[in-house]
């Protein structure tokens, strides 16, 4: 086994002369793999979290055990995969694939950097390249099993938070060859976690798009690709796109794009299979090719941003050992291409360039339209140039005293080792706004108060943005008026009333972000914040209820005689009860966005001048909970009786 870590712990001891605590040989600790792995998990998957949003840990256990079982695929063995979520959380993943060599069933997954993936012949261009996937899985996990099949026979493992507990004997099986691993992320670490069925598609329609031809079964629904990085685009544009997608693929690179009628940029980038969800190094080098492409094939020099205004793009490359900047590998930090020390941007810039001048030379109504877009697009831009001047002006002068504005420490454009904690409420209203920024956490929470109902931006352009002070204000608040690159907070929660109000303003507040910023909602950073509606308490105990299933159990523990209070607005709750609702147990509603869901039309209905429809649609749907039927029926019964004894009266 590979040498223990060594960290340096500071136990509780007596102070020394100088005040401080002593520090001698027996300060210095030897931790395991398993006992360094659930000592510091973040080291290994990021954050832990509860499975409601899409970085959760749960997802990059889900992940990394995937991700081994792609590899098989990628080295031409095995082309399905069957992935289940059972009834109480645990995950299963088996593939058909070689097969773990029997005699390395346990140290594969339990013996750090121990693996397959260090023989460059085995596993070429391979995701994971430090042995440590699997062993994070296991020792995160409450309940872990291992079992290999291999030319007609099989062997079996199962672990308990990274310990062995049982190792069978091999034996004989008629079952093909490949890998089933089931795990059960423990309880201990992801409390209350739930597996959200969206984000698990979401990835698995990552992975057959770039691994045509795989066939990938997730709880019975099959899921395949036969055109790569065309169909991913196909489905995450919609009918207006402006020209057919344009598609590339030479060996190690694919790529893809277009434009639409959206604003601003939206890219999908990939490193060996990999979704790397902040970009890196591949994803510049792809967006300088694109801006030299057009420049060099239209002979123009136009202004790089509107060039790229409206893009929607994909590019997926496969290397020898990419450096990631974390273990969970969102973002690619190589420089070089390959062992020669070959730039990769470099191949990357003049890849895209070649490709791209090809095709346009090749599709001239294609060149066309998107010159079209991009003359669109700076002429937009020059309209909108003294709007934009006067705003960013005014957003400048009210920055020095924002009162809408409550700004927090740690910003998600930072190296903080905790910028994933970055977030900013968006609140209706001073007294809503008051509680929050009394209860929350300076550090990491920032407050941004609207000061009423925002505008319906539907069907208006982006000068409306500029216009609008509020709207010109959270733009410049979050850091987003040139992009995605700077955001200043990794969640942007909504935290409306629960009443008709409420809803209102959440609804006007996505669509501000779905027509002009749709790409903070694909990369799931906005969510809503779920507070609770009732407290239910008595002299010794109070439960906080989100719903009435919650409510009904709380009676049913405190007795029929339980204090019930009814929270509409958030101004009601006070700060000292808030700051149980936005702490480590804060409740989030990810608003997410499907790949085939067409922003315009659900615009459209929602927002736009269908009445009738939306009328029609509400009563068609429209919901009575059980509680309001019960009281109903008690006030029915009341005045019946109320109604009988004056009758017996008179």
């Amino acid at each position: 086994m590979a040498k223990p870590a060594e960290k340096v712990i500071k136990k509780d001891s007596p102070s020394d002369k100088s005040g401080g605590s002593s520090y001698d040989e027996s300060s210095i600790k030897s931790l395991d793999w398993i006992e360094h792995i659930r000592l510091r998990p973040g080291m290994y998957i990021g954050k832990l979290g509860n499975g409601s949003t899409p970085d959760d840990g749960i997802y990059v256990l889900f992940k990394e055990i995937l991700d081994n079982a792609i590899d098989e695929f990628v080295m031409g063995a095995g082309k399905q995969i069957e992935i289940s979520i059972g009834e109480d959380g645990s995950c299963t993943v088996r593939d058909f694939g070689r097969g773990i060599p029997l005699g390395k069933v346990v140290d594969c997954v339990s013996k750090i950097n121990t693996g397959g993936k260090y023989d460059g012949d085995a596993f070429k261009k391979s995701v994971g390249l430090n042995g440590v996937g699997s062993k994070a899985v296991n020792a995160l996990s409450s309940f872990f099993k291992v079992q290999s099949f291999r030319d007609g026979r099989t062997k079996v493992a199962t672990f308990t938070k990274g310990k062995l507990k049982v190792d069978e004997r091999e034996k004989a099986t008629d079952e093909p060859n490949g890998t089933l691993i089931n795990f059960m992320p423990d309880p201990d670490l992801f409390p209350k976690f739930a597996w959200v069925s969206e984000f698990l598609e979401e990835r698995i329609w990552y992975y057959v798009y770039l691994n045509a031809g795989l066939g990938i079964a997730f709880n019975g629904q099959k899921y395949i690709s036969k055109n790569g990085l065309l169909d991913l685009l196909t489905r995450h544009t919609d009918e207006t796109k402006r020209y057919p997608i344009i598609h590339f693929k030479d060996g190690d690179l694919e790529a893809a794009l277009t434009h639409d009628n959206s604003y601003g940029e939206r890219y999908y980038s990939f490193v060996n299979g990999q979704f790397t969800t902040e970009g890196g190094t591949h994803l510049a080098a792809y967006r300088e090719g694109i801006i030299r492409a057009c420049k060099d094939f239209y002979k123009k020099e136009f202004d790089a941003a509107d060039i790229r205004a409206s893009i929607v793009g994909a590019i997926s490359i496969r290397m020898h050992e990419p450096i990631f900047e974390s273990q969970t590998k969102t973002k690619l930090g190589s420089t070089n291409y390959d062992e020669s020390g070959n730039s990769l941007r470099t191949w990357i810039v003049d890849f895209t360039r070649k490709h791209l001048e090809q095709y346009l030379h090749k599709n001239p109504e294609t060149a066309k339209e998107m010159l079209a877009k991009i003359q669109q697009s700076e002429k937009e831009r020059k309209e909108m140039a003294g709007i934009r001047r006067l705003a960013n002006d005014r957003a400048k002068k009210a920055s020095l005293h924002n009162k809408k504005l409550r700004d927090c420490n740690v910003h998600w454009n930072s190296t903080h080792k905790r910028r994933e904690d970055s977030s900013i409420f968006i609140t209706e209203g001073d007294s809503a706004s008051g509680s929050i920024t009394k209860a929350r956490d300076v550090n990491y929470q920032a407050v941004f108060s609207l000061k009423g109902k925002p505008l319906n931006c539907y069907g208006m352009t982006k000068k409306v943005v500029y216009e609008n002070e509020e709207f010109n204000l959270l733009q410049h608040a979050l850091n987003i008026e040139e992009g995605l690159e700077e955001l200043r907070y990794n969640r942007i929660i909504v935290a409306t009333d629960a009443d008709v109000d409420g809803a209102h303003i959440r609804l006007l507040l996505l669509t501000f972000l779905l027509q002009f910023f749709p790409e903070l909602i694909a990369r799931g950073h906005v969510y809503v914040l779920q507070t609770p509606l009732f407290r239910v308490r008595n002299k010794k105990e109070t439960h906080y209820c989100y719903n009435e299933g919650e409510k009904q159990a709380a009676l049913k523990k405190l007795g029929r005689n339980a204090e019930i209070t009814r929270f509409k607005g958030l101004g009601e709750i006070s700060p000292d009860e808030f700051e149980g609702f936005i702490g480590k147990d804060i409740r989030l509603e990810p608003v997410i966005l499907q790949g085939d869901t067409k922003i315009h039309e659900v615009l459209e209905y929602f927002m736009g001048k269908n009445t009738p429809m939306r009328r029609d649609f509400i009563m068609d749907n429209l919901r009575v909970e059980e509680d309001v039927v019960e009281d109903a029926e008690a006030l029915v019964a009341a005045r019946d009786a109320e109604a009988e004894s004056k009758a017996g009266a008179e």
